[in-house]
């Protein structure tokens, strides 16, 4: 597949633009989205020019983050733009048009009529909320229709909403009341009531919910979309999986780089100077706490001077300490995504690493304290090493529970 998409690059590249619009219909979304992230701006805003309005839309919705597809489509005459946001769904419009400003958004969106409004009403929501996310593409049926009458509701519906897994059933306000099971509907007599065999409606989101949350529900209750609802219980749109899937992917990516100290607001595509401006101040606040440490050495000059093995074991308890810091770091931390430490147990989670610190540092200090006295250097000297190294690793171990919890508690993401 790899040589597939670099041969299209190349027809690119070549100007074989015919050729190349000719061979895109035989290629997935995410493949032809592939393709256009290996493009530069110039190439990538010719193909899209190219393609049937059906295909770029297809290929933008498909694009990473990182790759900007809003740039290319600001780029495109307004008219041409509005074509393919007109073929997007309308969360995929508006998670494009919402990286745009105001000015670039209106003129996209002056070109399109009925479409519009879906998208205008998904923008005021935060990207990251259930708002954000989801789609007001819903298929629904009345409370008071029969198996039969929802089966004709869904035919009709089905030829405005492309894909959808869940029927949901609403009352004359809209009000969310019921999903409807597809099985049940399919062996129902025609004249059953849908009342007397849909589910309750007990699994549902607020637009204003964060999108972590909204995955986490799904990933819970094993959810194929969700359904959101405003504050009087009207159905509004649902998030479904596939967003889901895009918003893991956003949040693993933004605490992997939070816990290497890299800003979230870094795009992995960035330059250099984009790099160093996320990653200097940590770097300066690190170099705040190493001086710190520094400033301990330099306080005990004299003893180390007098004992020169200090300065051999000092950077291997360190060393040890901060792997044990960043192990309790780790698991706590994640915990805490995955809401496993409630409020009653939070001494008992760090107490637990602190449990772990300390029989750690026996171990660690036993082994470190045996080797620095057979090297010669005496028991006493053993004896000073096995208490720093079982010390450290003890307050490794709480604080790398105690600080990510009182964050968390305090609103602050550890």
């Amino acid at each position: 597949m790899k040589k597939l998409l670099q041969r299209m690059v190349d027809l690119v590249r070549k100007g074989e633009m015919a050729l190349f619009v000719r061979r895109a219909h035989d290629f997935e979304p995410a493949d032809l989205a592939d393709v256009l992230t290996a493009l530069d701006e110039k190439e990538r805003l010719a193909v899209v020019e190219a393609l049937p309005a059906e295909l770029s839309s297809q290929a933008l919705a498909e694009m990473p983050e990182e790759a900007h597809a809003s740039e290319t489509l600001a780029a495109l005459d307004p008219g041409r733009a509005a074509a393919i946001v007109r073929e997007l769904d309308d969360d995929d419009a508006a998670d494009i048009l919402g990286e745009l400003d105001p000015s670039q958004q209106e003129q996209i969106l002056s070109g399109m009529r009925e479409e519009r409004t879906d998208v205008d009403r998904l923008l005021r929501y935060d990207e990251e909320t259930a708002g954000g996310r989801m789609t007001s593409h819903v298929v629904t049926v009345p409370a008071s229709a029969t198996a039969e009458q929802a089966l004709e509701e869904i035919r009709r519906q089905a030829e405005e909403v492309e894909d959808f897994y869940q029927v949901f059933v609403v009352d004359r306000d809209r009000k969310l009341v019921g999903v409807l099971p597809f099985k049940d509907l399919v062996i129902s007599r025609p004249e059953r009531p849908v009342r007397s065999f849909m589910t309750d409606a007990d699994i549902f989101v607020t637009p204003d919910l964060d999108q972590e949350e909204v995955a986490r529900l799904m990933a819970r209750y094993n959810l194929p979309s969700v359904p959101v609802v405003d504050d009087l219980g009207r159905l509004l749109g649902r998030v479904t999986f596939d967003d889901v899937i895009d918003v893991v992917e956003a949040e693993t990516t933004e605490d992997l780089l939070k816990f290497g100290g890299v800003s979230p607001d870094e795009d992995l595509a960035a330059g250099w100077k984009d790099a160093v401006r996320s990653r200097l101040p940590w770097l300066s606040l690190n170099l705040l706490t190493a001086f710190l440490a520094g400033g301990v050495v330099y306080f005990f000059q004299s003893t180390i001077q007098h004992t020169l093995a200090l300065a051999v074991w000092m950077p291997v308890i360190a060393g040890m300490g901060g792997n044990a810091g960043t192990q309790a770091l780790a698991v706590t931390v994640r915990r805490l995504a995955l809401g496993l430490i409630p409020v009653d147990v939070f001494t008992r989670v760090v107490g637990k690493e602190i449990l772990v610190g300390i029989t750690n540092g026996i171990v660690m200090g036993l082994a470190v304290g045996t080797v620095a006295a057979l090297l010669g250097e005496g028991p006493r000297l053993g004896i000073v090493v096995f208490m720093a190294m079982a010390g450290n690793l003890m307050v490794a171990g709480f604080a790398g529970a105690f600080i990510p919890i009182v964050l968390e508690r305090v609103g602050v993401d550890p």
